[in-house]
């Protein structure tokens, strides 16, 4: 396939949606996106079947509502598209209140204070902001919705939502002051990055014996290579076979998520490396970031390499995570 047929070929994106939907549902969607008016029940449901009509197409079988609790990871919980049937059947489906709302078993999840471990609510909220993925792994695809993770009253239990209302209380004060000074026709101000990602490769039959690597991420014990940075040779140096083999898988897995990865090159430690999207919506350009993480360390699996993403795991060696 060529890169423009692979690019953004797993995401329900806007011009998918802009096939697939009514046009009146369209607009609908596109006005809660983009002017936070609530979305309405009628305009979720037709949303949701369209998903998952798309998604099914593509070999999905289940879906998940993706959010990122205060563990510094991902967190997902898969469920399948079948309703069982009074015949002894089953059905496909999938409701708009099934894509708005979720309520995974938040007891285990740390809350930062905010409730008792035994109060186990709590509830994923569909982010239209971001769009809809498919990911794909050896045991199928999984239509994967972003999500925001709150508190039965309203308290964040995630990261994101904490980005959004920042987001949202930026751009409040920025409109006033547009307006102020006469442009009458901005609605919002949205901020932008483009967080680059550098990590470490190194062969996995290596990374086996410490475990101090497979524990913490770092080295915990041990002397110092005898080759460090003196002359920092590595920096912008010509990437070795395997390393770019595992450079381009990576970034075709990316490109199908619509991640717009732009620069690969070796960083200024031995076997450090970064990859650099373009920027984006700052909530958008967070989901995939996490995205580049979970892909890479994936990725690096098939190529018998282990991925590190600690800012410092090798003592005395520059690098930024």
């Amino acid at each position: 396939m060529e890169l423009m047929e692979v690019f953004g070929s797993n995401v329900f994106s806007d011009k998918v949606m802009k096939e697939r939907l009514p046009r009146h549902i369209y607009q609908a969607l596109r006005e809660t996106i983009e002017k936070d008016i609530p979305l309405r029940p009628d305009v979720a449901d037709v949303v949701a079947d369209a998903m998952k009509d798309w998604a099914l197409e593509k070999g999905a079988t289940h879906y998940t509502h993706w959010f990122q609790p205060l563990t510094g990871i991902t967190a997902e919980k898969h469920d399948s598209f079948i309703s069982a049937t009074g015949d002894g059947g089953i059905i496909l489906e999938f409701s708009g209140k099934q894509l708005i709302q979720g309520e995974p078993d938040a007891s285990s999840f740390p809350s930062g204070g905010l409730r008792s471990t035994f109060e186990a609510r709590g509830y994923t909220a569909w982010d239209p902001t971001s769009p809809a993925f498919l990911s794909e792994t050896v045991n199928g695809a999984t239509l994967v919705i972003p999500t925001i993770f709150l508190s039965y009253t309203g308290e964040a239990l995630d990261k994101k939502t904490p980005l959004l209302r920042s987001m949202e209380a930026l751009s409040v004060p920025a409109v006033r002051l547009l307006k102020l000074f006469g442009n009458n026709s901005v609605a919002r101000v949205s901020t932008t990055v483009g967080p680059e990602q550098e990590y470490f490769l190194i062969d996995r039959s290596y990374y086996n014996r410490r475990f101090d690597l497979i524990l913490t991420g770092r080295t915990l014990f041990g002397s110092k290579p005898p080759k460090g940075q003196e002359m920092e040779d590595h920096y912008f140096g010509s990437i070795r076979e395997r390393i770019l083999a595992f450079m381009h898988d990576s970034e075709m897995e990316l490109f199908k998520l619509g991640i717009p990865v732009k620069t690969r090159h070796n960083e200024v430690a031995p076997a450090q490396f970064e990859i650099a999207p373009i920027f984006e919506d700052s909530n958008i350009a967070t989901d995939h970031n996490q995205l580049i993480m979970e892909t890479m360390k994936r990725v690096a699996v098939r190529h018998n390499l282990a991925l590190l993403l600690h800012e410092k795991p090798f003592t005395g060696i520059n690098g930024s995570g």
